[in-house]
């Protein structure tokens, strides 16, 4: 009777694991949401889409054989290639939650092509006007960029109002006021909640 509990124990203890343990593969996508920070949570009101996702980051996984890196470009460091464990302590210290998503197979590119492409724009600094650059990249632009050979995501006029309203969003006032410079409304841009829409990608879980 004892093996039979230690068993039936051992049994839903794995389960348990393997539920927890998602498989993380070359080419996946991160995106980030649920941060507390002020810029987050501006980007997340006007980006907004019918799939209710409440994201404000998106990061690449590079899988080198037992080693796994992301590729991201983030306001602290710019663009850069860190450990998982190093991005996910990150990212989730403020209470962030992050979701994988991948590329679904009738869609798949070079994911090689799409990593070199990113670690061509690594050391880049981060791109705080979201006016599009080749000198300087936010998130969603460096991961349209790695991806942009295979045409998996495309550029939408950019807004800074919340969905329904007319007047600008306060934070997004605030933040180019500080600037000093006119809000880019209408500007060609890229955000997580719009990528993470997209028909091409599908969910897979949560790290």
């Amino acid at each position: 009777m004892k093996w039979h509990f230690g068993f039936i124990f051992l049994i839903i203890f794995s389960c348990q694991n393997s539920n927890f343990q998602t498989p993380l593969k070359n080419g996946d996508l991160l995106f980030v949401g649920n941060s507390t920070g002020n810029l987050s949570k501006a980007i997340d009101q006007v980006t907004q889409t019918e799939k209710e996702t409440n994201f404000s980051h998106i990061a690449l996984i590079e899988k080198n054989n037992n080693e796994i890196w992301v590729l991201h470009a983030a306001p602290k460091n710019g663009s850069e290639r860190i450990s998982l464990k190093e991005f996910l302590a990150e990212e989730k210290k403020d209470g962030s939650v992050v979701e994988i998503y991948r590329i679904k197979k009738e869609f798949r590119p070079n994911f090689d092509s799409a990593i070199s492409n990113a670690k061509s724009m690594l050391g880049k600094p981060y791109n705080f006007t979201y006016v599009l650059s080749d000198t300087a990249y936010y998130c969603s632009d460096f991961i349209y960029h790695s991806f942009e050979n295979d045409s998996i995501f495309q550029m939408n006029p950019m807004t800074f109002k919340n969905p329904g309203e007319e007047e600008f969003n306060p934070g997004w006032i605030e933040f180019y006021e500080k600037l000093n410079m006119e809000i880019p409304e209408g500007k060609p841009g890229c955000n997580p909640n719009g990528m993470a829409a997209s028909e091409k990608l599908e969910r897979i879980g949560r790290l």
